[in-house]
């Protein structure tokens, strides 16, 4: 009799044990989460151009309108002869790059997707961009800016981002590429594989080029960089 109950005594006990680490793995794991699935495609990561060039042109040369081709001869030829701490880039001066300027600089960048928006972490001078993917259109009554106003679209596995709203005191590459304030640049994100992401871009500008110019390029994913504090100082101020 006695090892019977000694048997239903540890029976019970272990019943109990077993209930017991049920309820604590419970109350520490929390509630179970429905799996979700998303088509959105993620192009999060910091980003980096592996082959760092001054010239945006493509292989032929873009339909400049008359001014525009010789303001980019000017440009060259204040390059090749200015001193190189004070040459006539406007960079040189803390202005801001401009877009896609702002993409090709031999700088990393950060994309982070926020709820309505993708937004851009600029190393170089500590620049942030945001496109917004609400559905929203551009304001009628927008402001020229250095940056100008983003608004974006998913097609696929691609982000298309119209900006306009641009001013004209920026340059599209390093070699003096003009524009007018008329500027549109569209800009479509593909992530080829998961570390390579291909960005086209639509130049469209009819104040400086008699039609619409393409160019594209090349981003290498860094998972172990961090984007660190750049600070524009070299004229101590913007103007």
């Amino acid at each position: 009799m006695r090892n019977h109950f000694m048997g239903w005594v540890l029976a019970a006990a272990a019943l109990a044990s077993s209930a017991m680490n049920l309820a604590q793995t419970a109350q520490h794991a929390g509630p179970a989460k429905p799996r979700t699935t998303s088509s959105t495609p993620d192009f999060s990561g910091v980003w980096f151009i592996p082959e760092y060039h001054r010239n945006l042109l493509p292989k032929e040369d873009p339909p400049f309108q008359p001014w525009a081709e010789a303001l980019l001869k000017k440009h060259d030829l204040e390059n090749n002869t200015a001193d190189p701490d004070s040459g006539p880039d406007p960079i040189e001066r803390c202005i801001p790059p401009g877009v896609p300027r702002i993409m090709l600089q031999p700088f990393p960048w950060e994309i982070v997707h926020a709820k309505d928006r993708v937004i851009m972490i600029f190393e170089y001078q500590a620049l942030t961009r945001q496109i917004f993917t609400d559905g929203r259109g551009h304001p009628k009554d927008l402001d020229p800016t250095y940056m100008g106003h983003s608004i974006g679209r998913y097609e696929g596995d691609t982000l298309v981002v119209d900006t306009t709203g641009f001013n004209d005191k920026t340059w599209l590459d390093p070699m003096g590429l003009p524009h007018s304030d008329a500027l549109h640049v569209v800009e479509r994100l593909r992530r080829v594989d998961h570390d390579t992401l291909k960005v086209d871009y639509t130049i469209d500008d009819s104040k400086a080029y008699t039609k619409t110019w393409t160019a594209k390029k090349i981003f290498k994913l860094r998972p172990d960089w961090q984007i660190k504090e750049y600070v524009c100082a070299e004229n101590n101020e913007v103007k």
